[in-house]
């Protein structure tokens, strides 16, 4: 074992992956310059990441768990930051603790720029003096943003007044802070991706239901104007769970409320819409359907040949009279 390794197993108590290399030999690193944040929210528990930057696929830069921690690694980047740091803290680790640790075994730590947050709200943030300017990062209570290669020096502080000043949930304020970053000139070089993950406060030991944000913009000359839009389909689509859980037990007033809320957000989504349409039918509501259904038929008219398909697959009723009725619309 290396005296790395040793020293990251020691200080953690884990299996260690060693950042170390051999003297003289040479890296790969990779420059995922960007803006983040990451942040815990105490109210509910959730933790976020949000980034963007001039790079393919910057998602790839910050790691998420339920009742664990977020961190966001990038720069010059050393990718096992976030499975490790992620690792460490689920163990019992500080973020502090945790992220000492990894960049006391990484010889090239002056160049990495990392940050962590854990379920008790503790920020840990690192930016090397290698970073290239301007660089830097801002700590506040639950949060950090952390920045590199901008085009001035003020957007991680303008990342921060915003998120602390925009009313909204743990989503909404990390998306602020993204637009803000950016308004503040961002990236030297320019836009190209952009994610953003928010995760549950209680692990379910299903991940997928535990993140319940999680959208990303790989390759885009806006990539924030087009995550923006990816949040609001995705608060769309939450919305229509809910109208569709209100049908289930006939609370109608809530079932509009929901699927109206849905389409504000995803104005024009023939999705939702068709999916609203068929739950009404499932539940006994043929008639408060059929206005939907002849909205969707003339917007688009394979929603119409679609329909008697949905017989077979028990999604609607085996009722000729009612699928004629539809169809008819």
């Amino acid at each position: 074992m290396t005296e790395c390794s040793l020293l990251l197993a020691t200080l953690m108590m884990l299996p260690s992956v060693c950042l170390c290399t051999s003297p003289g030999e040479i890296t790969t690193v990779h420059p995922v310059n960007t803006f983040s944040i990451v942040a815990y929210d105490s109210a509910t528990g959730q933790f976020g990441a949000a980034v963007q930057s001039h790079y393919f696929k910057v998602a790839d830069v910050i790691w998420l768990e339920a009742d664990v921690g977020a961190v966001a690694t990038q720069s010059l980047v050393e990718f096992s930051y976030g499975p490790l740091g992620l690792e460490m803290m689920k163990a019992g680790k500080s973020a502090e603790q945790a992220l000492k640790g990894l960049l006391a075994s990484d010889p090239q730590n002056q160049i990495r720029q990392v940050a962590m947050v854990d379920r008790n709200g503790i920020v840990a943030t690192h930016t090397g003096n290698k970073c290239i300017a301007y660089a830097g990062h801002h700590v506040g209570k639950n949060y950090s943003c952390q920045a590199n290669l901008m085009k001035d020096s003020t957007v991680w502080g303008a990342m921060a007044k915003t998120f602390e000043n925009t009313i909204g949930d743990l989503a909404d304020r990390m998306m602020a802070a993204l637009e803000a970053a950016q308004a503040e000139g961002g990236d030297i070089r320019g836009k190209q991706s952009a994610a953003m993950v928010v995760v549950s406060g209680k692990p379910t030991g299903r991940p997928w239901i535990d993140r319940q944000i999680d959208i990303r913009v790989d390759d885009s000359p806006e990539p924030l104007v087009e995550l923006r839009r990816l949040l609001d389909i995705s608060r769309a689509y939450d919305h229509m769970n809910k109208g569709d859980e209100a049908i289930a037990i006939k609370n109608w007033d809530k079932a509009n409320d929901e699927y109206s809320q849905a389409g504000k957000l995803a104005s024009g989504n023939l999705e939702i819409m068709f999916w609203y349409a068929v739950t009404l039918v499932t539940a006994g509501e043929v008639d408060r359907s059929l206005p939907l259904f002849k909205k969707i038929f003339q917007a688009d008219p394979n929603w119409r040949i679609l329909v008697p398909r949905l017989v077979d697959a028990d999604q609607l009723p085996n009722d000729p009279a009612v699928i004629k009725k539809i169809v008819a619309q």
